[in-house]
């Protein structure tokens, strides 16, 4: 099938002459700096202007319907979130965790376009240069660019799963045989099942495919990797899974947010970072395990409740 994109693009939004817009000055169409991660070193953001940003999002919206998302990829889809995540794996007596390191600065234009050819999917051929100018960040200032998705960019985190369906695919078909539930987070593989030793072949497998797919330029962060079972406490993406296999908050998040709570109730939690992260933490214990907050509401009276939502001027 082949797909224009640039062309259909308003004039409002894209500029006429697109095969120029960022060749001139590179550099300055992105602001980068570094965060630092929560164990050590930093993640370097490269966050688009306004105007590139906008672009991107349109450049999205041209290619969402004729490309394909596999359903074991949980971030960054519309109607999923994290608990969906959690739950493919809420009834299994055995976990495994493994990490892509670097996820999104490991995705590159060449990826992009074999992800393309395996869809069936041909662009325009004036528009292919273009495209990846735009979608791709160059992290060197040097003439011949080093092209990579930017932690930053709106167009990102739909590009990810788009290049990695191939990936889902096979491993997905690969899970089933072997009686195992695979999802994929981002960069987090998630891989579970009741069946004692199935898991502890599947970190060479992943090695492998990535290896066949992409030259090993994706990598597994084997610092990250967990294996758990029953035994002990499984997480998958902030959620606990408990063993009469169900969803849960975890004993300490529960503690701490009881506590955030007792604290507002008599007006001892003043500052409004703090609050805010109430607000997060009340808003994120409803959606994982609305029992424990329809308890919280019991505990400490409707009207607690609705005043923490109303500060700041929420309603």
């Amino acid at each position: 099938m082949k797909l224009p994109i640039l062309s259909r693009i308003s004039s409002e939004v894209f500029p006429s002459e697109f095969s120029h817009y960022l060749a001139k000055l590179p550099s300055s169409h992105y602001k980068v700096y570094k965060i630092p991660k929560r164990t050590f070193g930093f993640r370097v953001i490269a966050q688009p202007t306004p105007e590139l940003k906008c672009i991107q999002r349109e450049i999205v919206k041209q290619i969402k319907p004729y490309v394909k998302i596999h359903n074991v990829a949980k971030a960054y889809v519309d109607g999923v979130n994290i608990k969906d995540n959690a739950y493919v794996h809420v009834k299994s007596n055995y976990l495994l965790k493994l990490d892509l390191e670097n996820f999104f600065n490991s995705l590159t234009p060449s990826m992009f376009l074999s992800a393309l050819n395996y869809q069936e999917i041909e662009l325009v051929n004036k528009e292919v240069d273009p495209l990846i100018e735009l979608l791709f960040w160059n992290r060197t200032k040097k003439k011949r660019p080093n092209l990579i998705l930017s932690v930053g960019a709106p167009s990102s985190p739909f590009l990810s799963n788009f290049i990695m369906y191939e990936f889902d695919k096979i491993v997905m078909n690969h899970c089933m045989k072997l009686n195992i539930n695979y999802s994929r987070y981002a960069d987090d593989l998630t891989f579970s099942t009741s069946e004692k030793g199935v898991l502890c072949m599947i970190p060479k497998f992943i090695e492998k495919v990535l290896c066949d797919l992409h030259d090993g330029k994706i990598k597994l962060n084997y610092s990250k990797s967990v294996f758990s079972s029953k035994a002990h406490n499984r997480h998958v993406t902030g959620i606990t899974l408990s063993n009469n296999n169900k969803l849960s908050l975890g004993r300490d998040r529960k503690r701490y947010i009881r506590a955030l709570l007792h604290k507002f109730s008599t007006e001892s939690l003043q500052y409004e970072d703090d609050i805010n992260h109430l607000k997060g933490l009340i808003g994120f214990a409803k959606m994982v395990e609305p029992s424990f907050f329809e308890k919280m509401k019991t505990r400490y009276g409707s009207k607690v409740f609705v005043d923490l939502f109303r500060y700041g001027g929420e309603h």
